[in-house]
């Protein structure tokens, strides 16, 4: 990569602009929430606990006097329900409404009495771990805007006139009303069978029966035989136990057509359809609103500047901010997804989106590049940041695309501002093939000592684990395969069962030794050789470690672990350490071992015992079967 970035015209920085110098971006770094409180944590003990709650709580019965039917204020509690996990992670404030809202409805219909049931009391301590993590991530994101603020100085520039009138949400909001719409008609259909009930049971004898007999079945009902004055009925049951054969229940009968007061009908399937569809407009709606909202903030007086650099991810068009001080682009500081605007667009059109002009041309060759997945590593540039950076806020930089475009363009965030440290996003862009990975190498190797013996890397705890998960599908696999007998899903189990074989034993036993002449790898069929002056590059990439040849073939083992899991734990990926171990011993052939590696330490793929172990375990299943 390049040590100097595209520089900015000097008339594009305002006088008096800061830089964001490292020791600054350090300490806006160092405020960031606790792990404790990323939203992950929270969302799970939410989910697990309302799952919890909804298996072990009390259900109504159905009854004459309280028939199952309709019930649209319960289901827009289970609407509040289903998004508050969801905004705990994009929108905490709304997230705190959301847990009130849901615990005052569990108060109101069973009283603080319900809180001496273990899974309510679960739900409880789930909500108040919740709101703990949401206050101190607010907290954070305060110190984070009075760092920036102090980091800026007392300097204020407005908005370039583009940015200005730069609008999003249009799309949140189409999809929004869509999705309303598609809800609304769930209801319509819901209350017509409710309305053609009540009309016909307005001119319907009613009449009380007995249970005779309860036909329970695997299908989605079980049946219901009543005896009511000398005819037998049947009806379809959702809830059976509340019916015990013996017991009494009243029927409305008219001539052929007859139904169970207590449940007289089922609309399951329209009200799933109304929760699914309020659910997910009431979230593109809110994202709509909040990002329209901050945008318009964002334009409406003068703001904070600071001299950064940025760089745009050609994998995922993501822009990462790093310190003015920092040329090599290292340290990424924040990232945020962003989009052009020009200077020509019409500022009478305060309520317009910007996605078409020029900026939806430059934007459709960032697209391109992205789906392409090549092209070389985007350079550093010079930048003036507008607006105060803290987790959660919306800004705007001014910049050139590149060394060769004399044009200053600007570009407004279209996501949230997220730091980038473990926990709360990807480390940065220099995790993708760098162009220069001299100074990793360096650090990788200060670390290192020459030894006698090989070096041996083999499968971790996290490639272990995901081994043993891959392992138990497989197992699961085979059994429901057979289980079914002679059918169409042997076929898949046919083709989906060697690359389960492959993976798990890759990732239980994957092992790299090094010694004098080159490298040992193990995988799930065979132990490769590869000799030191063959080898060209050495990646971690998708799950796995790649090592590529001068022939231009490769040699690699996949998975080695779960790198999105292990990042997001605060730990650095078992096999991002052997990468660049092993790199280290390519670049710097002194670290290499002196002797050569014995038969025992070269590893042996376990794929065939692997084959026979599945052989067996299918047999199994058929005699159990």
């Amino acid at each position: 990569m390049s040590t100097h970035p595209v520089p900015l015209p000097a008339e594009h920085i305002p006088p008096g602009t800061a830089d964001w110098r490292t020791p600054d971006a350090r300490r806006w770094l160092a405020a960031v929430p606790a792990r404790w409180a990323h939203p992950l944590w929270a969302v799970l003990a939410l989910i697990v606990s309302v799952v919890w709650e909804l298996e072990a709580g009390p259900v109504a019965a159905c009854t004459s006097a309280d028939p199952c039917g309709t019930d649209w204020p319960g289901l827009g509690v289970a609407v509040v329900m289903v998004l508050t996990p969801y905004w705990v992670w994009r929108q905490p404030r709304l997230a705190l409404a959301g847990l009130a809202a849901v615990l005052a409805a569990l108060v109101v219909e069973e009283g603080f009495t319900a809180f001496g049931r273990p899974s309510a009391l679960a739900f409880l301590l789930a909500v108040a771990f919740a709101t703990a993590g949401i206050v101190h991530r607010l907290a954070a994101a305060g110190r984070q805007r009075s760092l920036a603020l102090e980091a800026a100085g007392p300097v204020a520039q407005p908005l370039p006139a583009a940015a200005r009138t730069f609008r999003r949400g249009r799309l949140f909001f189409v999809l929004a009303a869509l999705l309303l719409a598609v809800a609304g008609f769930g209801f319509q259909q819901a209350q017509q069978v409710a309305d053609a009930y009540e009309e016909r049971a307005a001119g319907a004898t009613e009449l009380s029966g007995r249970v005779t007999a309860l036909d329970r079945s695997d299908e989605d009902a079980d049946v219901l035989t009543v005896t009511a004055d000398g005819r037998t009925h049947r009806f379809e049951t959702a809830f059976p136990e509340d019916f015990p054969v013996g017991s009494r229940v009243d029927v409305v009968v008219d001539g052929d057509w007859a139904a169970l007061v207590a449940e007289p009908y089922d609309v399951f399937g329209w009200e799933l359809l109304v929760l699914g569809g309020s659910a997910a407009a009431l979230a593109f709606l809110v994202n709509g609103a909040v990002g329209r909202t901050r945008s318009r903030r964002l334009g409406r007086g003068p703001l904070p500047v600071l001299h950064v650099l940025v760089r745009e991810d050609h994998k995922d068009s993501r822009t990462w901010v790093f310190a003015a001080d920092d040329p090599e682009g290292f340290r990424p500081i924040l990232h945020f997804h962003s989009q052009y605007v020009f200077e020509d667009q019409d500022e009478d059109e305060d309520d317009r989106d910007v996605d078409e002009g020029p900026g939806a041309a430059v934007g459709l060759d960032r697209l391109t590049e992205i789906i392409r997945g090549g092209g070389p590593t985007p350079p550093l540039r010079e930048a003036v940041l507008y607006g105060v950076p803290y987790a959660g806020a919306e800004v705007a930089f001014a910049a050139r695309t590149d060394a060769d475009a004399a044009e200053v363009v600007v570009e407004c965030s279209v996501t949230a501002v997220r730091p980038a440290v473990p926990g709360w996003g990807k480390r940065g862009p220099q995790h993708h093939e760098q162009k220069d990975p001299q100074r990793p190498v360096d650090e990788v190797a200060a670390g290192m000592t020459p030894t006698a013996g090989p070096r041996v890397w083999r499968a971790h705890g996290f490639s272990r684990a995901v081994g043993l998960g891959l392992l138990l599908v497989q197992g699961g696999g085979i059994w429901a395969a057979l289980d079914e007998g002679p059918s169409w899903s042997l076929l898949w189990l046919a083709v989906v069962l060697p690359w389960l074989v492959t993976s798990v034993s890759t990732a239980l036993t994957w092992r790299i030794t090094a010694d004098r002449n080159g490298l040992w790898v193990t995988g799930a069929w065979r132990v490769r050789r590869v000799p030191w002056d063959v080898i060209t590059s050495v990646r971690h990439s998708d799950d796995g470690i790649r090592i590529s040849r001068a022939e231009g073939s490769s040699v690699g083992v996949s998975p080695t672990g779960w790198t999105w899991l292990e990042r997001r734990l605060g730990r650095e990926p078992g096999a991002e350490r052997v990468t660049g171990e092993v790199r280290a011993l390519l670049l710097r052939p002194e670290l290499r071992p002196s002797a050569e590696a014995p038969s025992g330490q070269q590893g042996m793929p376990v794929g065939p015992p692997l084959v026979a172990l599945s052989v067996l375990w299918g047999a199994a299943v058929l005699l159990l079967l």
